[in-house]
């Protein structure tokens, strides 16, 4: 369940990124009121440490992951 939430955020977050990169438009930002607002801190940081977790799954074995996708 870990590993859904924290792609969801890293989509969350690459969605983002793409906004600003292609129309210099911070959804997030938009959203919670600015950058230095806590909600908007407090998401970015949340993408971070997903991507921390997401990490994870490159050096986790491939029958861990299977065994974590049956359960």
């Amino acid at each position: 369940m870990l590993d859904r939430i924290a792609l969801v955020l890293l989509i969350i977050g690459g969605l983002n990124w793409g906004l600003v990169g292609i129309f210099q438009f911070d959804l997030v930002s938009w959203l919670f009121g600015g950058t230095d607002q806590i909600l908007s801190r407090a998401v970015y940081i949340l993408v971070a440490l997903s991507a921390l977790w997401c990490t994870t799954l490159l050096f986790r074995s491939r029958e861990h992951l299977l065994e974590a996708h049956d359960a």
